[in-house]
């Protein structure tokens, strides 16, 4: 049943690295839908009923109320799926090509070269490289991020 499915994804990322952002999309999904539902049932009712009173739609209160207050969440969602897609290993070696292996399947074949004398300043320096996206993602947004895990999570 899943076979198929391979297949497509397979050919579809032999050209670009958009089969892989899907597969992980698909994946990701499930984990993302529960962070946005935590995360919106923990914002204020009074607020929505405000709004309705006031007149507005379903539209305009998701529009000029949700989405403005969902910035924290966005920027765990963003965050979750960049460093995803970027640590990504099995998935970038079976749906991409040697040309579009991600870094840490490059990353990979640096290391485990076999030839020749082991360079280890040529793969710290591939390590840093690759760990370099994840850690400016992590810088810029913390604050948010932080906000977001926090506002999503269960309360007890």
């Amino acid at each position: 049943m899943i076979y198929p499915i391979v297949i497509v994804l397979r050919e579809w990322a032999s050209t670009a690295l958009t089969g892989l952002v899907i597969v992980h999309t698909i994946f990701g999904m499930p984990i993302l839908t529960l962070l946005f539902r935590n995360y919106f049932s923990s914002l204020p009712v009074e607020l929505f009923k405000a709004a309705r009173i006031d007149g507005a739609g379903f539209w305009q209160i998701y529009g000029r109320i949700m989405l403005p207050m969902s910035l924290p969440i966005f920027v765990v969602a963003m965050i979750l799926q960049i460093t995803g897609i970027w640590n990504d290993f099995l998935f970038g070696v079976v749906f991409t090509r040697p040309e579009y292996y991600p870094m840490t399947v490059q990353l990979n074949n640096i290391v485990n070269s076999v030839q020749g004398v082991k360079e280890y300043n040529v793969n710290m320096a591939a390590t840093l490289l690759t760990g370099l996206v994840p850690l400016i993602v992590y810088f810029v947004s913390g604050r948010l991020f932080v906000r977001g895990i926090a506002a999503g999570a269960v309360k007890g």
